[in-house]
């Protein structure tokens, strides 16, 4: 029986739910899981719905059957199969943290994505993606060849049919042209949960104000640094006993985990833009299963 899902984002207004249930009831689908927001600031509606085909009808007929309500209430509707991992691009500077944990949660299934390289301006993890039977490319970043670097950079994601583009503390800023090009499908993580300690060193600021909570913030890449719409958040409380090298410790725990959650939200399709923030629904049932053990 093959399970589904549909995201649907539209001007709200009366009778969609009762559409789109209606709809799939009519088609033989039986609705697994379903969750929606109205956001009465905006007046945009969101909602994602997880449902198994019944009958056996599949996705492009599904797609194409649907297609006039999503015309009558001006959807931007997406049906995809739950089984199909997306392709992915891992980028890493020297902190390897976040990128060791995605390859674990990867390897065992925690992370329903296809890895489809590791690129790098370093060759630091070269011997560590290789050994997971990954491809590999180093790319090294200046500014006299940045262009020519971001070039090679699509190359791969061109060829390898990558769908998201994950900075797994990725100390590089990309173009304005990348950003727009790859707009909602480069995901980042922060290490500082406060987004006002920017730049190089955010522990060190958070130290020096004081702070009682830090943390980390992922979040979808725009041209504006670090000021992509907020996918995920969490933190860690420290006291003033502690140094920012402890900071800094501590921190790549937060950062590894709300990064591996912002991308399974978002490869999960529980992810929606809202102007300058997001709408991020609830996991579905039995969506965080390893497929295997370690």
């Amino acid at each position: 029986m093959n399970s589904f899902a549909l995201r649907v984002q539209c001007t709200s207004r009366r009778g969609i739910v009762a559409a789109v249930s209606t709809y799939l009831a009519e088609a033989g689908c039986n609705i697994i899981d379903s969750a929606q927001f109205d956001d009465a600031d905006t007046g945009n509606f969101f909602m994602r719905v997880s449902f198994r085909s019944e009958e056996g009808l599949p996705l492009e007929k599904l797609r194409s059957d649907f297609a006039p309500i999503a015309d009558a209430f001006g959807m931007n509707a997406h049906f995809f199969d739950e089984a199909v991992k997306p392709k992915v691009v891992i980028m890493v500077s020297r902190f390897g943290h976040c990128l060791n944990d995605l390859l674990y949660r990867w390897r065992i299934g925690a992370l329903p994505v296809d890895i489809v390289a590791v690129i790098s301006n370093h060759m630091d993890y070269q011997k560590v993606v290789v050994s997971h039977d990954l491809p590999f490319r180093y790319i090294n970043v200046t500014k006299a060849n940045k262009p020519e670097a971001e070039a090679q950079i699509m190359q791969v994601v061109e060829e390898t049919g990558t769908e998201l583009i994950v900075l797994a503390r990725y100390m590089q800023i990309l173009s304005d042209a990348l950003c727009r090009k790859m707009s909602g499908r480069i995901i980042n993580i922060h290490h500082s949960f406060l987004p006002s300690f920017k730049g190089a060193n955010p522990y060190k600021q958070a130290l020096e104000r004081g702070v009682k909570l830090i943390g980390a913030t992922s979040h979808y890449v725009t041209a504006d640094l670090d000021e992509g719409p907020i996918i995920e958040q969490d933190t860690i409380r420290v006291t003033h006993a502690q140094s920012a090298d402890d900071y800094v410790s501590l921190g790549r725990d937060v950062e590894a985990q709300v990064l591996s959650r912002a991308i399974h939200a978002h490869v999960h399709g529980r992810v929606f833009i809202n102007g300058d923030k997001t709408v991020v629904f609830p996991a579905s049932p039995g969506s965080f299963a390893s497929e295997r053990m370690g």
